[in-house]
C-alpha cells in the first residue's frame, strides 16, 4: 500500500467518476460545442456568482490567462512572497505577459490591504503600471493558511480605490471554505477573476476554471488558444470536474482533520523545530540537525509513506481524497517509532 502525502494532486478518479466521465456527452471545445465543458463552465461561474468561465488543462494556465488579461507589457503586479504565480509557474509573469512583479511579506501567504497601501507607488513617467494585484487562496507555501472574506473585501476596497484588479488564485479555494463556512459567491463579488482547481483537493485529474465577466472571459478564451490551451472533445475531462463539484466539496474536512492529527504526532517529536500553523491539509515543518530531510523521507518511504523536501530541512505533507483513516494509523505508527 503506497501512502502518498506530497501533494493532493496525487488523487486518482474514483468508480463513480470514473462513470460519470465515461458517459459524458462530448463535442469540439475550441467550436463552443463541447457540452460537457459549457456545462462545467457554467456551473463553476454560478456557483462563485460571475458570468462566465473558461476550462483549462491546468491552474497555471488560468492564472498565467488571467495575469496576460489584466495586464500590458511593462505593468506591475503585486504578490505575496511565496505566491504560486511569482515561485512555481515557471517565470510565466515575465515569459508570457512582460509584467514585473513586486512582492509583499504576508503572513504566511497572506497580505493585508495595509500591506497593500504601502506597497504602492505614485504615479511617474519613470515608474511601472501597476494594474494588478494577486491573492492565493489557500496559500500553498503558507501551509495551507486561508483568507477571511473580510480581508479580502479590504484587500478589493484599496484596489478599487487605485483601479487595480484583483485576481484570486483559488487553487485549493473549497479547503477555505470549508473551514470558514463562507460563500463562494462573496468572493466572486470582490474579486475580478477567480481561479478554481479541480485536480486537487476535489479529485479530478486534470484541470482548472478561470471565472470572471463575459468580457474576460472572452479575451481569456483567446488566451488560451495562443497559449496552446484550446481542446477538443475534452468534455471527458469537464465531467470529472462536474462530478467533483456535485460529490467531494464537503468531504474536504475530512483530509483537515487528518492534517491535523498528524500535527500533533510531529508536535511531539524532539526534532521537529517549528511547524507552520496547519489550518487546512497542508503540513509544513522543519527539522533540527539530529534529523536530516533525506534521513526522515528515508525512513517513512521504507513504509511506502513519500513526502515532499521543500529544502532547507523543511518538509510537506498534504493529505486528500486518496488518504484514508487506514493510511493516517499506518502513518502514525510510523511516526511515533521514529
Amino acid at each position: 500500500m503506497l501512502i502518498d502525502l506530497r501533494s493532493d494532486t496525487v488523487t486518482r478518479p474514483t468508480p463513480g467518476m470514473l462513470k460519470f466521465m465515461f458517459n459524458a456527452k462530448v463535442g469540439d471545445d475550441v467550436f463552443k460545442e463541447d457540452p460537457s465543458i459549457n456545462e462545467l463552465e457554467k456551473k463553476a461561474a454560478a456557483l462563485f456568482g460571475k458570468e462566465a468561465g473558461i476550462y483549462c488543462p491546468s491552474g497555471t494556465m488560468t492564472n498565467q490567462a488571467a495575469i496576460k488579461v489584466h495586464t500590458q507589457p511593462g505593468d506591475e503586479l503585486l504578490c505575496d512572497v511565496t505566491a504560486h504565480v511569482y515561485n512555481y509557474e515557471g517565470g510565466g509573469i515575465a515569459f508570457n505577459s512582460g509584467v514585473q512583479t513586486k512582492l509583499i511579506p504576508g503572513d504566511n501567504g497572506r497580505f493585508t490591504a495595509k500591506q497593500l497601501e504601502q506597497a504602492l507607488h505614485p504615479y511617474a513617467d519613470w515608474l511601472p503600471h501597476t494594474s494588478l494585484v494577486t491573492i492565493e487562496n489557500t496559500s500553498n507555501r503558507g501551509g495551507g493558511a486561508y483568507y477571511k472574506i473580510k480581508n479580502v473585501k479590504e484587500i478589493s476596497q484599496e484596489c478599487k480605490k487605485n483601479k487595480l484588479a484583483l485576481h484570486m488564485d483559488g487553487a485549493r479555494i473549497f479547503n477555505a471554505l470549508a473551514e470558514t463556512g463562507e460563500s463562494p459567491k462573496e468572493y466572486g463579488k470582490v474579486c475580478d477573476s477567480i481561479s478554481i482547481c479541480l485536480s486537487k483537493g476535489l479529485g479530478a485529474p486534470v484541470g482548472s476554471v478561470l471565472l470572471g465577466s463575459n468580457e474576460f472571459v472572452a479575451k481569456a478564451r483567446r488566451v488560451r488558444k495562443l497559449f496552446g490551451g484550446g481542446m477538443r472533445q475534452g468534455g471527458y475531462l469537464a465531467a470529472a470536474g462536474i462530478y467533483a463539484l456535485d460529490n467531494n466539496i464537503k468531504r474536504l474536512k475530512e483530509d483537515h482533520q487528518r492534517a491535523k492529527h498528524i500535527a500533533k504526532i510531529l508536535g511531539n517529536k524532539s526534532y521537529v523545530m517549528n511547524m507552520l500553523p496547519v489550518e487546512t491539509n497542508i503540513i509544513i515543518f522543519s527539522l533540527d540537525a539530529s534529523m536530516p530531510a533525506e534521513k526522515f523521507t528515508g525512513e517513512l518511504k521504507k513504509n511506502n509513506i513519500l513526502v515532499s523536501s521543500i529544502g532547507n530541512n523543511a518538509l510537506r505533507m498534504v493529505t486528500h481524497l486518496d488518504f484514508n483513516d487506514k493510511m493516517l494509523k499506518v502513518v502514525e505508527k510510523t511516526l511515533k517509532n521514529l
